[in-house]
């Protein structure tokens, strides 16, 4: 029998959601918050994870991106339940690793079509064995984050990265991504964002190239500064952007190495494999 997890802070919600999934044949636990959540699932691997947003600990968004960032978790399909249905919300969600975003209310069909496409998700990344080097070419859309996740999960399984590891080089790359899409491309879909992975002996190497005119990052002054990390809010302000502007500044402490080409449209970031513990010398033979 398929097993669920649905991490809901509402009982009647979950119950209900709970009765629907056992007509379909699965087996579903329930969790009223995120930390509970998380413990279910290392222990019981549910089939899919259903996810609520607004929890009473840590958000939805948290909960999925730490089960992307262990290796027992990192391929569990989950599906976002919730009622914001802003694009900000759903870039996030798939920015996170969700597998599948649906608004309340939704309609039978609608929750175990989502649940199905996000288990061959699964099934489609255990099929594969990504190794050496890999070109990827998405379109500037939404779902470009959601692309990048799978091809994301499957080269860090490829590769001896620590979860702490896998955690910071998804929050790199997802920004580097969302920026590709915001910055470079200007939202226009038929610009593409090309990606390339190398997975080296001791690190993983990954490009990303949109197909904008770049930038020049000594003038910035809409983005935090390593010696001033807050001045630019008053800019961002003035412009009427966003609060934000941070990524830059987070990214170089996410990863080993990040350098941009003469242009500004390409970055590329580096990752070094942790050291092997070194091998204890066996104890001396007893003397004779």
């Amino acid at each position: 029998m398929a097993t669920a997890l649905i991490v809901e802070d509402h009982p009647e919600q979950a119950r209900l959601v709970q009765r629907i999934l056992g007509l379909r044949g699965f087996d579903a636990l329930i969790a009223e918050d995120g930390e509970t959540g998380l413990v279910l699932a290392r222990r019981h691997q549910p089939d899919v994870v259903l996810l609520d947003l607004m929890l009473p600990d840590v958000n939805g968004f948290d909960v999925c991106r730490r089960l992307r960032g262990d290796r027992a978790t990192m391929l569990m399909p989950v599906v976002m339940l919730t009622a914001m249905d802003d694009r900000q919300h759903r870039m996030h969600g798939f920015r996170v690793g969700a597998n599948a975003y649906l608004t309340k209310p939704y309609g039978v069909d609608q929750l175990f079509d989502a649940i199905a496409a996000a288990r061959a998700w699964r099934e489609s990344m255990l099929r594969q064995d990504l190794h050496g080097e890999i070109h990827v070419e998405l379109n500037s859309e939404i779902t470009l984050l959601k692309d990048l996740n799978d091809f994301l999960m499957n080269v860090c399984r490829a590769t001896p990265l620590s979860n702490d590891q896998v955690m910071q080089i998804r929050q790199a790359v997802m920004e580097m991504a969302q920026n590709a899409i915001e910055w470079g491309n200007q939202h226009c879909s038929d610009r593409l964002v090309k990606i390339t992975y190398r997975v080296h002996h001791d690190s993983l190497e990954i490009v990303i190239r949109d197909q904008g005119p770049g930038f020049d990052r000594g003038a910035l002054p809409h983005a935090a500064a390593p010696d001033d990390p807050f001045s630019h809010l008053d800019v961002r302000d003035k412009l009427g952007l966003r609060a934000g502007g941070f990524g830059l500044l987070i990214c170089q402490g996410m990863v080993d190495d990040m350098k941009y080409n003469r242009e500004g449209n390409e970055v590329t970031l580096l990752k070094r494999y942790p050291r092997p513990e070194p091998t204890p010398a066996p104890p001396p033979a007893p003397e004779a």
